[in-house]
């Protein structure tokens, strides 16, 4: 039966539990549970962390702690019964767990480490203070390392500081503002300093002087290990100063036998001490603990005859330093022993002993012998504080091991009274004595004797040291044979006060024999009196005492003999006449040093003390003697402070008329002496003597008719020191006065009462009396003013015991108020009144509520004509403080409302101005460096600012409504409503209170949320009908928004824990807020419309916050503002404007979330529920058009939250990119905000430009160009222009833009705008300007053709999934790679801006479960750029280097190739079934752009057949034979052509494997003919290609054999055999007799066929008559860099299978993409004609001819999957490796041993070029080719020989070029004669290209001629003629005239046209020469001619294939 508990309420679970059972809680160790119900060992109840779950968990689980349960049953609240610091830890250490594995995960280490340690501290810290076993001190200190160590960690993890005081939280309900702005300022201070500050409270008024309290050291010896010595021991211990050189401490003894152990039984373990009274400034010293060793025994230790064994000698042995300084900082953390280890060092010389430690902590060696090991003296030491009594107390075990007290050599810092103590300090310094005739140094020991006047030795009075008990005599350690021993041995002698007068000291001096009777004999002695004749003891100072020769048979009983003789120099006056008779005889040359120090509190060496103290004995001369006590030192004078007040008073009693004033002088004195820094320690001893001592009855009288007097002369006498002296001594004055009228009074029961309070009042006028004097003539005067203004306060509380709090508030009152009331009296004096009114307010007078209704109103009187003249402003915010402190406090207990509205009628208006005031010199200092004002600093805003809260805390609802009808007229109320509102939000500030100061700021909050509460109706009631008010209204919106947004309000971000806390403390004060704002709107009524559009920004962020509430509060203001604006105008185009304004710049600020733009169609919804509002207006134009606008600024949200995402956190460059593209397309194409859409056109820019994408920033600050036009129309200052014309922005513009275009190495788009410029400054006649811009130019062209750029490839990306960012969501991209971007490090790269995604490892389209998932899907895959304008790349003269750049700009079609098996596949013939899925993107923007990366916009499909892939394959090989045969020609004799070996080996070596033979086998079968009919075309096709790869390898051959190594003719010899071979197989070939009827030969150069989808189109070629020609002129040589590129196929190759997995299905081709803005028709003309080639550009010239220059060699490159084979894509995971490439072609085989073992490495970031030996496997030729596709540009790769490449042609005068961008990538095998499986690089063209006109049908039709494979067929090359070729020096360029007649402008200068080629000629416009007028290209006749450039047989072979010239 489960029964509620009693006692058992709460625990912490001590061992989890995993709820295992029926309604079981699951519990974790550490919890905290509080339990309802108990049954039979189990509990039930919840853990605290989440008290909704209840549950039952066993009771053994848990450990109960103590609580106080308060509202028992449903809703009690248990609070543990434990140190709220406890309980702070423990939560404190929960919130860091969390934050401190977020530190590891941010990489902050050195946090994390140093977070851990400090965690690790706490625990031991919260386990010692649970321990419960500490002393208070202890408790303290413990307390305040953990708070130091809570501070630490709370700032250093960016938490709140924690209000403390006395080291505990605060509770903000319990304190006024101002005290918890200072404890934020303690607990900061702190923080800062490490170290605690006592009391939270900061002392503002002086610095009462506190007792401090002494530190004591504890030393325990452990044991002396040193164990050579063998005889009796003393160890003498003390503190030494090493600065002064002197010790300050007694010495303490230890007596150890000879092994070492204690010689008294009963100290085992108790060999301990207390160095006692040690001060702060103490243990600032630089301090040692010394310790001497002195044996007891022989005279020599090692020697046994020197002196017998009975004889023992006190010999010096040895001395052991420590130093404090390393010692204490270890001690004063720990509150336990540590153990050190003394070394003890052997005096080399005994004459140096005496400063042996000296020597050791100078460590002068040579003066010592350190031990041979490190065994010593082991002793404990341990640091204690506080007084001896209290430490008695706390530490009885310490006490009761019988612990010695070693106390400092003179007093402590305070002598308390009662303090008894009568020490005198011996010291035997040194001696001299004489030889005596003896050969050797004599050995003296001296003898100490202490005697009293009668002769008789005092008993035990010498003291050798503490720890041991007194002696009657001593005996000095001997120092061996020396005759000037230095002992420095300090004694003690305890005097007794009673026996000090007559005693004296006398010193027996003894030689001790080392002879066998070792007898020790006296030779002589000296004496000294220890108190003179007048009284005086010895001064503290060093004493040479005469030595009197005596010997062993002197007698001494009579003392009077010697006594009677002079001690020493200075005695000899007071002994002149001494006989020479007497027995002892002064001994010349002999003397005996001797120094002392008194410590007595009875006894004095001060004359003038001396006779203060026996006045009695000279009653004449007290006069006298009072006039001297200002010459008595401070020292004595605090030494004998109680004797000296009782002469005083005793003298004062005896005669009050003579010596009254003499002794009011005295006391003066005294009093002001303890004001002293040096004595303010004994203002204690004052006040206990005061209160105990004090037995003056009668001396008030006189005290108070001084005083008076002194007051009443201050206005005659000129010098007032001693009237300035009096009155700072007022409050010991009044001390005295008081406790001698108690007395008084109780003696004689209250007699006199009314005299006395008269006498009071009289000297009461005479203070007001001074106050009110003008001291502005008289600088002394208001010296005596100011001290009397510095101590009338600290008489308050002595007059309280006489008075009642009215009468003593009255005086005060008087007093006060007799001050002037103005601020110019003086600054010092200002400071010094208002110093004087904060001590009357934080004095115990004040905290009475009847005195303070009398005091109040004068000390608000005076701070408010400081606060009118801004006048000491931080001395008045502390004294407001305290009086809220006091309010605040005394509120609990009685009302406080008269006191408030006092201090709100007196100073609100004024803390308002002040506040106001103080908050714009800030603002101005912050400006600009102006001279800073000290008042205007942060603590004084923060002071003043806890002023006005604690005042408005205060004041209740009757207060308010008294405020408000307390003003006047309307005026004054807008003026206090403006100020209140304005302070308000410069309290919201985020400067105004440190970061970390949440309670303060959340209190500020709640305090102006209540006070907006309070004053609201008041704006509502006087500022709404006719009287509104625009200004007052606007400034209560402003501060509501202003609220709303704060940050310290925005709870979303806090801890679950926090949360709740404040939101259960005070709820959420943005909804407060927020209400009062709607109302507040509402009741605005007609004048909402002055707020339209105003207010619309302002609302706009308020509904940004992240709060339900507050926004369903807002959004009805926007439905309310539309209304009154279609209302008004009959739309809302001004709250459309102005919303979608402040949307962009609120949201880029960071504010808004993802549920915001949902919440915003609530605006759809507000239409239904009010239908009246629809009745209004028009309900189908304002649905339809707030509906539109709604769906507008959603989709702006989207963009807008995507935006903002992108630019916090760390994400990266691309996503910030991407969504501004995003944001920027939307801007122009649906909101058309040009302002905006050009801002972000700029941000945009600034983003490429950090990311290094030069050509995209280009290309986005063109947007921004093409909104400008030509013309002087003046533009504003805006971002980073300045006020200028549009031209001239429009010109600086052209240059930033051609810089970028540079820096991106983008020429082609950088040159028309060169030429753009050149027009401009050509009709300015600006030629300077004109000149440069054109050798800009030219420099450009000469870049072109000189640089060297790399293509980029390109990449199609698909973002699937809902995580993505909305301007990604399940769209696909193609995206432009960097430079040397492969498709692996792309993968990655986008893997890792997206670590959440999943790859996806295939090419197919996901399904909508993927689409709709909560997840991110990548798919990458590689793509090819399709040129759309490729007429450049089919011109036969333009450089590669020109066309590699057309290639991959400006595109907009991409391609992707995937190879699959249609039917059943030929187990026989693979290729019979071998499909290719061409699948072509086309983006939204061409690339590049504006971005890396744009949209697919749509997607074509299409099949190609296996015949059309046959076609395309062989075909690629072809050129590329024929680009590589080129490169060779033109070669000497036997140069390296290991190249083109490797590649004709691979084609012909291939044939015999199979090679093209595969193709014969399955198309031209008689049975594939017959059933594909349909195919004879493109089977004729594939005969001819195959014919004509016959044709190129023979003339390959012949090359060859020209360049061929003399050791490498049997490899030519077989290429030769097997290449017969290869052409008897083709021509055997049996056809059909339709296919062979319709072959012929064709030319090398093939036109290229276009394909339909169907693959059925027609394909026609013209054959060419003697076109099997090697080109030996008129081709330009290509750049390195440009004549070899790798040109995978991702049908044929895999760039997957190189870069990822082979199993991933991806492409080999880059991209990019992003969106673009989609501009007007007037500007897209100008973006398209930018990135046409010249000959399209209408209005463009002729393109000029080019002239020919070599160009440095290219460097090849090939990847592995170039060598598979030409059959089927590398990257298909679905086919098998036989199916990757024919088996039996060679190369194939010969390649995959070769990539299996070097797959991954092929594919890492190239290296510069370097030579490859011959033969590598990676120099496979059909890998390398010509640049014919258009593919992105190559790394260099490594390559045999830099060669020139040059295009075989086949006709010169065909119309298409073997560089037509739509020739397919040859990645075939090494040994193929088939290069790729398919055309994947195709770009078909719409219809075959036209025969030029100036071909010939002769040379269309001609048959191929036989051609011979060596140089024994001549007669065929020398028959060879090359056919005709466009000269150089052709006037008409290379460009035909167009034939569709004239060009004409249509518009600006860049017109509809395709992409840029060659950049166009300028051409006027704009009022320039018409183009019809300029001059047209006009066609030339050519004439064909030959041209001879080699001899010999080389000559012969290059004019067969030579090509021929055209001359006009």
């Amino acid at each position: 039966m489960w029964i509620p508990t009693e006692e058992e309420k709460i625990g912490v679970v001590i061992s989890s539990f995993r709820g295992a059972v029926a309604q079981g809680l699951v519990l974790e160790i550490g919890e905290m549970v509080q339990i309802l119900e108990k049954s039979e060992g189990w509990y039930r109840g919840f853990s605290t962390k989440k008290p909704t779950i209840k549950g039952i968990f066993p009771a053994s689980y848990v450990y109960l702690k103590k609580a106080v349960v308060t509202n028992r049953g449903q809703y009690e609240t248990v609070t543990p019964l434990e140190d709220p610091l406890v309980t702070e830890v423990t939560s404190t250490l929960q919130e860091w767990a969390v934050l401190w594995k977020q530190l590891y995960v941010k990489h902050r280490v050195d946090l994390f480490y140093k977070l851990r340690h400090v965690m690790n501290e706490l625990i031991d810290l919260r386990r010692q203070l649970l321990s419960a076993h500490l002393t208070q001190d202890q408790l303290r200190e413990l307390k305040r390392h953990i708070t130091v160590r809570l501070d630490w960690g709370n700032e250093h993890l960016g938490l709140d500081l924690v209000p403390r005081k006395d080291f505990m939280m605060v509770d903000a309900d319990q304190f006024s503002i101002s005290d918890l702005y200072r404890m934020h300022l303690s607990s900061r201070h702190s923080v800062q300093q490490s170290m605690s500050q006592g009391d939270s409270v900061r002392q503002r008024h002086g610095d009462t002087c506190r007792v401090l309290v002494p530190h004591h050291l504890f030393l325990s010896l452990k044991s002396f290990t040193y164990n050579t010595i063998g005889e009796d021991t003393d160890i003498f211990f003390c503190l030494y100063d090493n600065r002064e050189a002197r010790p300050i401490s007694e010495k303490f003894m230890v007596r150890l036998n000879r092994n070492g152990a204690p010689k008294n039984p009963e100290k085992v373990d108790r060999l301990c001490t207390l160095f006692t009274d040690l001060s702060n400034k103490d243990l600032k010293r630089d301090l040692y603990i010394i310790a001497h060793v002195v044996r007891t025994g022989r005279m020599l230790l090692n020697d046994s005859k020197k002196g017998p064994g009975h004889e023992l000698y006190r010999r010096p042995y040895g001395c052991a330093v420590l130093a404090m300084s390393d010692v204490l900082q270890t001690i004063s953390e720990l509150r336990e022993e540590k153990d050190f280890v003394l070394k003890v060092y052997i005096c080399n010389n005994e004459n140096e002993w005496y400063q042996i430690h000296e020597n050791i902590i100078r460590k002068t060696s040579s003066k010592y012998t350190a031990p041979s090991t490190c065994y010593g003296l082991i002793v404990s030491l341990q640091l204690l504080r506080g007084e001896t009594d209290q430490l008695r107390r706390e530490n009885p075990a310490l006490f009761h091991r019988g612990v010695a007290v070693t106390r400092k050599l003179g007093f402590p810092d305070v002598i308390m009274p009662g303090d008894v103590r009568n020490d005198l300090y011996l010291t035997l310094e040194r001696g001299e004595f004489e030889r005596g005739g003896k050969s050797v140094q004599k050995n003296i020991e001296v003898t100490v004797y202490l005697l009293y006047a009668d002769g008789e030795p005092l008993k035990d009075c010498i003291s050798l040291g503490a720890g041991e008990l007194s002696v009657s005599e001593h005996r000095s350690f001997v120092l061996y044979h020396n005759n000037s021993p230095r002992w420095s041995e300090t004694l003690k002698l305890s005097v007794p006060i009673e026996r000090f007068r007559g005693s004296h000291l006398r010193f027996e001096l003894r030689h001790c024999s080392t002879k066998e009777k070792g007898e020790k004999k006296l030779f002589g002695f000296s004496f000294t009196p220890l108190m003179r004749e007048d009284g005086t003891t010895l001064s503290d100072q060093s004493h040479e005492l005469y030595v009197y020769k005596c010997d062993e048979g002197s007698t001494f009983s009579n003392h009077a003999l010697y006594l009677a003789l002079p001690c020493c120099k200075d005695d000899i006056s007071s002994c002149s006449s001494v006989p020479s008779s007497l027995a002892f005889q002064r001994s010349a040359k002999e003397a005996l040093w001797v120094s002392t120090l008194l410590s007595s509190t009875k006894l004095t060496q001060n004359v003038d003390l001396l006779a203060l103290l026996k006045w009695k004995a000279h009653p004449d001369r007290v006069t006298d003697i009072l006039g001297r006590v200002r010459n008595i030192s401070g020292e004595e004078i605090v030494k004998f402070l109680q004797d000296i007040l009782d002469t005083l008073f005793t003298i004062l009693d005896d005669n009050t008329d003579k010596y009254g004033p003499l002794v009011f002088q005295c006391l003066v004195f005294i009093i002001n002496l303890l004001r002293d820094s040096r004595y303010c320690h004994f203002r204690p001893v004052m006040d206990t003597y005061i209160q105990k001592h004090f037995a003056g009855a009668l001396a008030y009288r006189e005290l108070i008719r001084c005083l008076k007097w002194y007051m009443d002369r201050s206005a005659e006498v000129i010098r007032q020191d001693h009237i300035q002296e009096a009155l700072r001594a007022l409050e010991y004055l009044f001390k005295f006065i008081v406790q001698s009228r108690l007395l008084y009074s109780r003696a004689t029961c209250g007699l006199e009462e009314e005299q006395f309070r008269a006498s009071i009042q009289d000297l009461f006028q005479s203070i007001r009396f001074v106050l009110s004097l003008d001291s502005r003539s008289s600088e002394a005067l208001a010296f005596t003013q100011a001290a009397l203004l510095s101590s009338f306060p600290a008489i308050f509380d002595e007059l309280l015991q006489m008075f009642s709090v009215q009468e003593v508030a009255e005086f005060v009152r008087g007093t006060l108020g007799s001050m002037p009331s103005t601020v110019h009296i003086g600054q010092s004096l200002d400071v010094v009144k208002l110093q004087s009114i904060g001590r009357t307010v934080d004095s115990r007078l004040f905290s009475f509520p009847e005195s303070r209704r009398i005091l109040l109103p004068v000390v608000l009187h005076h701070i408010h004509l400081h606060l009118r003249q801004q006048k000491e402003l931080l001395v008045c915010s502390g004294i407001l403080n305290s009086i809220f402190s006091i309010i605040k406090s005394s509120s609990v207990e009685a009302s406080v409302q008269e006191e408030v509205e006092m201090v709100m009628e007196s100073l609100l208006d004024v803390l308002l101005q002040t506040l106001l005031s103080i908050m714009s010199r800030t603002h101005t200092q912050e400006a600009g460096p102006s001279q800073r004002c000290p008042q205007c600093t942060a603590e004084i805003t923060g002071e003043y600012v806890s002023c006005l809260l604690s005042l408005l805390r205060q004041m209740s609802d009757l207060h308010f409504q008294r405020l408000l009808d307390s003003f006047q007229s309307t005026e004054e109320l807008k003026d206090f409503l403006l100020k209140i509102f304005c302070v308000f939000r410069n309290l919201m500030k985020p400067n105004t209170f440190p970061k970390d100061w949440n309670v303060m700021r959340l209190l500020t909050s709640n305090i102006i949320v209540t006070t907006t509460q309070q004053l609201s109706p008041a704006l509502h009631k006087h500022f709404t009908e006719a009287d509104f008010d625009f200004k007052v209204w606007n400034s209560f919106f402003s501060l509501a928004v202003l609220y709303i947004n704060q940050p310290s309000l925005q709870l979303e971000s806090l801890p679950p824990p926090k949360r709740n806390r404040l939101l259960d403390r005070y709820g959420d004060m943005r909804v407060l807020m927020a209400y009062e704002l709607f109302t507040m709107w509402q009741n605005l009524g007609e004048n909402k419309v002055h707020f339209i559009p105003g207010m619309i920004g302002p609302f706009l962020g308020v509904t940004l916050v992240p709060q339900a509430e507050v926004r369903n509060i807002m959004i009805p203001i926007f439905h309310d503002m539309m209304d009154w604006e279609q209302c008004k105008n009959g739309n809302f185009k001004q709250v459309e404007a102005e919303l979608i304004d402040k949307l962009d710049s609120l949201v880029s600020e960071g504010k808004g979330d993802e549920s915001y733009r949902e919440l915003f169609g609530l605006i759809t919804q507000l239409f239904g529920p009010y239908p009246s509002l629809l009745e209004k207006i028009e309900q189908e134009t304002w649905r339809e058009t707030g509906v539109s606008f709604v769906t507008s600024v959603t989709r702006l949200m989207e963009r807008l939250l995507d935006y903002r995402d992108s630019m916090k956190g760390d994400e990266t460059e691309s996503k910030r990119i991407g969504c501004t593209v995003n944001l920027l397309n939307f801007y122009k194409s649906e909101i058309n905000k040009e302002e905006m859409y050009i801002r972000h056109i700029h941000k945009l820019c600034d983003m490429h430009l950090q990311a290094e994408n030069y050509t995209e920033a280009a290309c986005t600050l063109l947007l921004y160009w093409e909104l400008l036009q030509w013309e002087d129309t003046p533009l504003r200052e805006f971002l980073q222009y300045p006020a200028q014309t549009e031209w001239q922005r429009k010109e600086g513009l052209s240059r930033k833009v051609i810089h970028y275009f540079n820096k991106g190495k983008c020429w082609e788009y950088a040159i028309p705008l060169c030429r753009e410029l050149a027009f401009q400054y050509e009709m300015l006649y600006d030629y300077q300007s004109l000149s440069w811009i054109r050798k800009m130019e030219a420099a450009y062209y000469d870049s072109i053709m000189e640089q060297q750029r790399l293509e980029p490839e390109f990449f199609r990306v698909g973002f699937y999934g809902r995580k993505f960012p909305f301007f990604l969501r399940n769209k696909e991209f193609v995206c432009r790679g960097h430079d040397y971007e492969r498709l692996e490090a792309f993968q990655q790269r986008m893997l890792g801006e997206f670590p959440q995604a999943i790859a996806m490892h295939h090419p197919n389209q996901p399904d909508d479960t993927i689409l709709q998932s909560d997840a991110q899907y990548l798919q990458i895959y590689a793509v090819t750029p399709v040129p759309e304008f490729a007429e450049v790349l089919h011109m036969d003269r333009v450089p590669d280097r020109i066309k590699s750049f057309y290639r991959v700009n400006n595109v907009r079609r991409f391609r992707y190739d995937r190879p699959f098996h249609k039917g059943p596949k030929d187990r026989d013939n693979e290729f019979k079934s071998l499909w290719i899925e061409r699948t072509t993107l086309l983006l939204s923007h061409p690339l590049p752009g504006i971005s890396r990366w744009f949209e697919v916009e749509r997607r074509e499909l299409v099949e190609v057949s296996p015949l059309q892939n046959a076609v395309s394959v062989v075909e690629n090989k072809n050129l590329e034979l024929r680009s590589l045969i080129s490169q060779y020609q033109h070669r000497p004799p036997h140069s390296n052509s290991s190249q083109l070996s490797m590649c004709l080996n691979g084609v012909i070596d291939a044939a015999v494997n199979g090679g093209v033979a595969r193709y014969q086998e399955a198309f031209f079968d008689k049975q594939y003919i017959s059933s594909h009919p349909e195919d004879l075309e493109k089977i004729s096709q594939l005969r001819d290609l195959m014919q004509e790869q016959v044709h190129i390898l023979g003339v390959g051959l012949a090359v060859h054999e020209k360049l061929v190594h003399p050791d490498m003719r049997p490899l030519h010899k077989k290429l030769i055999d097997q290449f017969h071979m290869m052409r008897n197989s083709l021509c055997h070939d049996k056809l059909s007799p339709v296919c062979s009827g319709s072959s012929t030969p064709r030319g090398i150069l093939p036109s290229h066929t276009p394909m339909s989808p169907e693959n059925v189109r027609p394909l026609h070629r013209h054959s060419e008559p003697g076109n099997l020609h090697i080109l030996t002129e008129g081709l330009g040589a290509e750049h390195y860099e440009d004549s070899y590129r790798m040109q995978p196929s991702p049908s044929s190759s895999s760039l997957s299978s190189a870069h990822s997995t082979p199993s991933q299905m991806m492409s080999s081709a880059p991209s990019s993409g992003r969106g673009s803005p989609s501009l007007p028709d007037k500007y897209r003309h100008a973006r398209e004609m930018l990135m046409a080639p010249p000959p399209q550009r209408t209005g463009s010239g002729m393109c000029p001819a080019l002239t020919e220059n070599g160009q440095p060699t290219s460097f090849p490159r090939v990847l592995p999957h170039q060598v598979i084979g030409p059959c089927k894509p590398w990257n298909d995971p679905s086919l098998s490796l036989v199916e990757r490439g024919p088996s039996g072609w060679g190369g194939a085989q010969e390649a995959l041993p070769h990539l299996q073992t070097h797959m991954g490495g092929l594919m890492v970031p190239p290296v510069p070029p370097r030579s490859v030996p011959p033969g590598h496997f990676l120099m496979h030729y059909d890998g390398f080719h010509y640049q014919v596709s258009d593919f992105p540009p190559a790394l260099p790769a490594r390559s045999l020989r830099k060669s020139p490449l040059y295009p075989l042609l086949a006709s010169p005068t065909s119309s298409q070029s073997g560089l037509d961008g739509s020739n397919s990538t040859l990645s075939g095998s090494a040994s193929s004669g088939v290069s790729s499986l398919s055309e994947s690089h195709f770009a078909p063209p719409a219809d075959a290209a036209p025969v030029p006109p100036w071909i010939t049908d002769k040379e269309v039709e001609s048959p191929y001629l036989h051609v011979r494979y060596s140089s024994s067929e001549p007669e065929v090359l020398d028959s060879a003629r090359a056919p005709p070729c466009r000269s150089h020096s052709a006037p008409g360029g290379v460009c035909p005239a167009p034939q569709d007649g004239p060009l004409h402008h249509h518009g600006p200068y860049f017109h509809h046209a395709p992409p840029p080629c060659l950049p166009p000629k300028p051409h006027p416009r704009e009022g320039g020469i018409p183009e019809e007028h300029l001059p047209r290209p006009v066609l030339v006749p050519r004439k064909i001619s030959q041209q001879s450039l080699l001899s010999g047989k080389a000559e012969l072979a290059r004019l067969a294939w030579g090509h021929t010239i055209s001359e006009e």
